[in-house]
């Protein structure tokens, strides 16, 4: 049995279609649809992947020969393991989880040296130098909520942060919290904010700092407590959802000490 037939075989034991391999191997649907036509045969690393996927070992993959067993076995599986880290090594981690929600993996881990797809992770949980889930952690990542150097998401935490909470050097979101910090409600060294500001330096509606400039302005002071933000924020924003208010509060609290 040759390569290709292995591989349809295989795929297709899983419940697998070829978009749904494409998308765990980072590839295109093309690439899968040639390697079962036998017209083109996948890289080493994407061999490597192949047989941690299906669990069966390259040698039964490449060669027209059943699996090997026992002591055989066991030698082809230590040499996989060396030539997957020298591959690991020279073009990064790559870990796609068997679990699947709607045919997206529980967790996709793509770490690579290089710039492209390869360093592009998706899934529930994705950590990759481009990350895009539920949860993500990279470079750059977009997810509900999303950690990294450029954050984007419900909840975002970043250098760069941007969406509905937002918290990092720099942060704009409906609330931001950062040094440059630009939203709705905003807090930091630098904020400015449509309804709420709190910082050194301070600019919107209600505003709360050193340096302010506003509509309603209370310059900070020695002894400034939480208590006394709340209420004066309560003033001008009666119906300001209460955690919403006491976080800002709270905030305004800290840096009046």
């Amino acid at each position: 049995m040759e390569f290709s037939e292995k591989l349809i075989q295989l795929r297709r034991k899983q419940g697998m279609s070829q978009e749904q391999l494409a998308d765990r191997l980072g590839i295109t649907r093309q690439s899968v649809s040639k390697w079962e036509s036998g017209s083109a045969a996948p890289e080493l690393s994407k061999l490597i992947t192949l047989s941690e996927m299906f669990q069966v070992s390259i040698d039964y993959l490449v060669k027209d020969a059943e699996e090997p067993k026992g002591a055989e076995k066991e030698e082809s599986r230590r040499l996989e393991e060396k030539v997957d880290n020298i591959v690991r090594y020279m073009k990064g981690y790559h870990y796609t989880s068997k679990a699947m929600i709607k045919g997206v993996p529980f967790v996709c881990v793509r770490l690579s040296r290089r710039l492209g797809k390869e360093g592009v992770a998706k899934g529930i949980i994705a950590v990759g130098n481009v990350a895009i889930g539920v949860l993500s952690f990279g470079c750059i990542s977009v997810g509900v909520i999303s950690i990294g150097c450029l954050g984007f998401g419900i909840l975002a935490l970043g250098c760069i942060a941007v969406g509905l909470m937002a918290l990092g050097a720099m942060a704009a979101g409906i609330v931001a919290i950062g040094s440059l910090a630009i939203g709705i409600y905003a807090a930091g060294a630098a904020a400015f904010g449509k309804e709420v500001a709190i910082g050194a330096a301070a600019h919107g509606n209600t505003v709360i700092g050193e340096s302010v400039k506003g509509a309603h302005c209370l310059r900070w002071y020695s002894g400034l407590s939480a208590e006394e933000a709340e209420r004066f924020i309560l003033e001008s924003h009666p119906r300001l959802w209460s955690p919403l208010l006491k976080f800002l509060a709270a905030i305004a609290g800290s840096m009046g000490r």
